[in-house]
């Protein structure tokens, strides 16, 4: 693990200058605009000093320049989420919010993601990597129908489609390939979907999302207002629990550290399914980490403050 040992703080003062990053150049910019809002209102509020950058491939030199004292990352997707800008803070030794390197590069390519998780025995769909519309229908001749096409290295349900009769595998390649990145399919889980929030070391109340559009995509995660979030989530303590334990196994499996997510299916035989980890998950209204967190008693203002605290403990 990236942090060894979490430390709290009890002013705003022992932050010193925080860049809150935000923007950059992925295609969840705009979400992730938005959360970086977010969170440095809510910073400010809680007196720390904050100070907002639009994060462009400039951004190493402006944070040499800006005299700060550690970062909160409130990138999403590639440049943010995967290693990249975790590694230009490491050169810099500027401290930061979240999962390190390792973590952030393996939890922003699903493929990797299942990998790992298959070879420590963690339950994921079954999965094939396809380089053609031609290998897609190869696939679902041997995965079955319907079938989830995404590609590997995308947030947010991006390029993702769910396939229900052959006339729709040109379609979902092509939007997939858009994203310009490998192409997973795996089978489409029929089921509840759940996700599970990690903060400092404890996972927070699982949230159930449902949702009368086909499946919780990029719609119904940021727009939709008729998106249902099952907050308790409906399931047995001892069943909750269960999922939970599942959720903090995923997460550590990749290294992940700080705060983080992890969702995932239970099917009609009530087998868990892992389907991804964002290491640096949404922040906004409709965002999932902040409703688990006022389930388990925090506001939004004490959820940031707990995630800038993840920057105090440096790696070994």
């Amino acid at each position: 693990m990236r942090q060894i040992q979490q430390r709290t703080a009890a002013h705003p003062a022992e932050f010193g200058k925080v860049a809150v990053l935000m923007g950059g150049w992925s295609a969840e910019r705009d979400i992730s605009l938005k959360s970086g809002r977010a969170v440095l209102e809510a910073l400010r509020a809680r007196g720390v000093d904050a100070h907002g950058i639009d994060a462009d491939r400039q951004i190493a030199q402006a944070l040499a320049n800006g005299g700060f004292d550690r970062v909160f990352i409130a990138l999403h997707g590639r440049g943010g989420e995967d290693g990249v800008i975790q590694g230009a803070l490491e050169l810099q030794n500027l401290p930061y919010t979240g999962s390190g390197v390792l973590a952030s590069a393996l939890g922003m390519d699903k493929l990797r993601t299942k990998q790992v998780w298959q070879g420590v025995g963690l339950p994921t769909p079954p999965w094939r990597l396809v380089a053609s519309s031609t290998e897609l229908a190869a696939a679902a001749d041997d995965l079955g129908l319907p079938l989830a096409v995404k590609p590997s290295r995308e947030g947010s349900s991006i390029g993702i489609s769910r396939i229900n009769e052959p006339g729709q595998f040109q379609a979902a390649w092509e939007r997939a390939t858009a994203c310009h990145s490998p192409v997973l399919v795996e089978p489409w889980i029929q089921g509840q979907e759940y996700t599970g929030a990690w903060l400092q070391g404890e996972t927070l109340p699982l949230i159930r999302l449902e949702t009368p559009r086909e499946f919780y995509d990029y719609q119904a995660k940021y727009h939709a207002n008729d998106t249902c979030y099952r907050c308790p989530c409906g399931l047995s303590k001892t069943r909750e629990a269960e999922l939970q334990d599942l959720v903090r196994q995923a997460f550590i499996a990749v290294d992940g550290s700080g705060w983080g997510r992890v969702d995932l299916m239970v099917d009609d035989h009530d087998q868990p399914w892992l389907l991804e980890v964002n290491t640096v998950p949404g922040m906004t209204d409709h965002s999932l980490v902040p409703m688990a967190a006022r389930a388990a008693g925090l506001s939004f203002e004490d959820l940031v403050w707990r995630i800038l605290e993840t920057s105090l403990t440096l790696p070994e």
